[in-house]
């Protein structure tokens, strides 16, 4: 019986999708892109209007042959691949494989994965958009001539191995950027005057803030001596602490829209601390279906999760009113649906924002379906999403201004009137609030106050503070300012991270980011020979220019050259004039404990550390706290199982594990708990499962969060999956 092909791009859409589809459908995998640019040669031909030469990539040599005999016996093929430019770009490459005819070939997108979404979009396929594929293809030329043509030349006058990228240069610069600043900075000594009075037995703190005729600023008192002849009238003041004025008010705050890419990668590195890729791959397992209803199979839990619009199917919002309507009392309900307006550039409208698939599935009654950080982050989406349609919260506040020898102070408190969204979804708490501002607007509940009354002193307390300098970026505030200026996309935040960490260029320390001695070098020779490389408001324009082509807008060849020809001729003047630079390791007085040879400072992503001048000849290497202080290995009472040496206790970053004396013919490791204690995990087992991408068995393994089964053929099939008992 012939059947209509329908293909994703994921072995996890294929399970959840084929139980919702019905027998009349055929549904296969691509495994994600089947072609790409070739990796050992440009790729591109410059001369021919940056053609790009396409080739099949390995993974996709058996894949594409299966496809090709499926889809020609198929009625037609339904290319349900991701709803945004690389989805677009993947579909257009599986016709173009799979040699599709047009009227075969039906696409098909839905931002949620039910059975509702997929039967809709079924009703309403259409062609492939040459404007989106068109924008995804000037992105993947732009940063194949960019990195192909630049990393060789920082090959030649930084260090073999090194590569840069278009957007992951500008990454770069900014917290380069932001590290000048952090240096250059100076702390400005300043003096607070704080008041604590008491009334009806409740002490409370009020701030000096004017002599009523001129208010206090933050500078107004440089030093401590400035203060005394405050604090001298105050002492000889015959009139006590007097209350001059009472302002009560209402303050509303309102809720935030449902998250987009970006705002849930900075909610779950500020909340969960979750890393932008470890969010994304969650949000993805969320999106492509977990088994929630014993026997119905896998569903989506979230709809798709790179998108940057926060618009809402108003089906979904009925569904969350209702339920707030329900649990909460229609007084936590505004007068009128919220409707938010989506802030970053070039966002698409079409798209909808993160939010679960049934709002009415609350995150307690899946917890036991789900692994622990599924759990967190779906708990995270549905608050907000429900807070977002929630009333807002109304907090009474109180102003009071109190004087004493012409001198005033004021007295702030506030208290919570109504929950409204935080009901549901709490307080957030900004890390990168200064620490001054966070005193300076910091409120107490206050007792209850009338013009006119006295109130009894009982200690007034000068405070030496310093200004401090800017924050380092963390990956929340990071994110916010790709976002902020236009660069990137939803989809190439976590990327973006992940790569300049990985090449060494920054470190994470304490979830923030320092650049390296390698970055910085980098970052410098960019700024003067590629100024424009690593310019905010040049790459910014950039991501204008490929929204122009996915609007129809704009020609990607004619973009693709117009940006090509200035950098080509950056580029021929950095080949004479950028200096050969060593980054050389830093000489010390230390002593190889093995070879007695001298020890040098070198860096990695992982921190500075002591490595013996001697390699590759002695290995020996110990990592450097923050102070510069050399870690030195705990001995332990541990023997090593496989030879029978002692085992020391080891350090790389905040990570501590076992390693043995042997190393490094011996290489035996053991994780530890947060006690030291050495955690030994089962031997791999096999199972009667098989894997989805190649076929080997499965293993089942123990991990930190517990089982999951792997692939019995890695390090060269590296699926994984989460393991469930048989009958859950």
């Amino acid at each position: 019986m012939t059947k209509a092909l329908l293909i994703v791009e994921s072995p996890t859409k294929e399970r959840t999708i084929g139980k919702m589809i019905g027998n009349d459908f055929l549904i296969r995998s691509s495994y994600g892109h089947i072609r790409d640019l070739p990796s050992k040669e440009l790729g591109v031909d410059v001369e021919k209007g940056f053609e790009p030469a396409y080739v099949l990539l390995p993974k996709a040599k058996k894949i594409v042959p299966e496809l090709s005999k499926l889809s020609a016996k198929a009625t037609s093929v339904f290319l349900a691949t991701d709803y945004d430019r690389e989805g677009e770009s993947i579909a257009w490459h599986l016709c173009k494989a799979l040699k599709l005819d047009k009227k075969k070939a039906k696409r098909i997108t839905f931002h949620e994965i039910t059975r509702e979404a997929i039967q809709e979009a079924m009703k309403h396929p259409r062609d492939i958009d040459e404007d989106l594929v068109n924008a995804q293809m000037a992105r993947r030329v732009l940063d194949r001539l960019v990195g192909y043509r630049l990393s060789p030349l920082l090959w030649k006058k930084v260090r073999r191995g090194l590569s840069a990228g278009r957007v992951q240069s500008v990454a770069v610069r900014l917290i380069c950027g932001r590290e000048e600043e952090v240096k250059k900075f100076k702390p400005e000594e300043y003096w607070r005057l704080t008041a604590f009075l008491e009334k009806e037995g409740k002490v409370f703190p009020a701030g000096l803030v004017s002599d009523g005729k001129n208010k206090f600023d933050k500078f107004a008192f440089r030093s401590g001596q400035a203060l005394d002849l405050v604090l001298k009238k105050l002492a000889d003041s015959p009139h006590g602490f007097t209350v001059r004025s009472v302002d009560p008010k209402e303050r509303k705050r309102s809720p935030a829209p449902p998250f987009t890419t970006a705002t849930l990668q900075q909610d779950a590195s500020r909340r969960l601390h979750f890393s932008s890729s470890r969010t994304m791959i969650v949000a993805q397992q969320l999106y492509e279906g977990i088994e929630v209803s014993p026997g119905e199979g896998p569903e989506g839990l979230i709809t798709y999760m790179r998108t940057d619009s926060v618009n809402v199917a108003k089906e979904a919002q009925a569904q969350a009113v209702s339920w707030v309507s329900s649990q909460y009392g229609k007084d936590h309900l505004p007068h009128k649906p919220r409707i938010y307006k989506t802030k970053s550039k070039g966002a698409q409208e079409a798209h909808e924002a993160i939010r679960p698939t049934k709002p009415s599935r609350t995150p307690e009654s899946i917890r036991k379906f789900l692994q622990p950080e599924q759990f967190k982050l779906y708990e995270l989406i549905w608050q907000r999403f429900m807070a977002s349609q929630m009333t807002e919260a109304l907090y009474d506040t109180l102003a009071v201004d109190i004087e004493s020898a012409g001198y005033f102070f004021r007295a702030n408190g506030h208290a919570l009137k109504f929950p409204g969204f935080l009901a549901v979804y709490g307080e957030v708490v900004d890390e990168d609030a200064k620490k001054e501002e966070k005193e300076e607007n910091e409120t107490k509940t206050l007792p209850s106050m009338s013009v006119g009354d006295v109130l009894n002193l009982k200690e007034l307390k000068p405070e030496q503070h310093f200004t401090e300098p800017p924050p380092r970026f963390n990956e929340a505030s990071l994110v916010k300012t790709l976002e902020e200026h236009g660069i990137g996309r939803p989809s190439t935040y976590a990327p973006i991270i992940h790569t300049i960490v990985e090449r060494g260029y920054v470190r994470l320390e304490d979830r923030r980011f320092f650049p390296t001695d390698l970055g910085r070098v980098v970052d410098q020779q960019l700024v003067v020979h590629f100024p424009e490389i690593v310019d905010v408001g040049f790459t910014a324009k950039i991501e204008e220019k490929l929204d122009d082509i996915a609007s129809s807008d704009e020609d990607w060849k004619k973009v693709v050259s117009s940006l090509y020809t200035p950098f080509v001729r950056d580029l021929d003047r950095a080949e004479k004039k950028m200096e050969r630079i060593q980054i050389k390791p830093i000489e010390t007085e230390e002593i190889c404990p093995k070879c007695k040879s001298q020890m040098n400072i070198r860096e990695n992503r992982f921190g500075k550390y002591l490595a013996c001048a001697s390699y590759p000849d002695c290995k020996t290497t110990f990592p450097l706290d923050r102070n510069g202080q050399k870690i030195v290995p705990q001995p332990t009472s541990e023997k090593c199982p496989n030879c029978g040496k002692d085992m020391v206790m080891k350090s790389r970053g905040r990570i501590r594990f076992l390693a043995c004396t042997g190393y490094p013919e011996c290489k035996t490791t053991f994780s530890v708990d947060k006690d030291g204690n050495k955690i030994i995990r089962p031997k791999p087992e096999m199972t009667d499962e098989k894997c989805q991408k190649c076929g080997k068995p499965m293993l089942k393994r123990v991990g930190k969060r517990g089982p999951f089964l792997a692939c019995s053929g890695f390090p060269r099939c590296r699926n994984i999956k989460p393991f469930k008992e048989k009958g859950e």
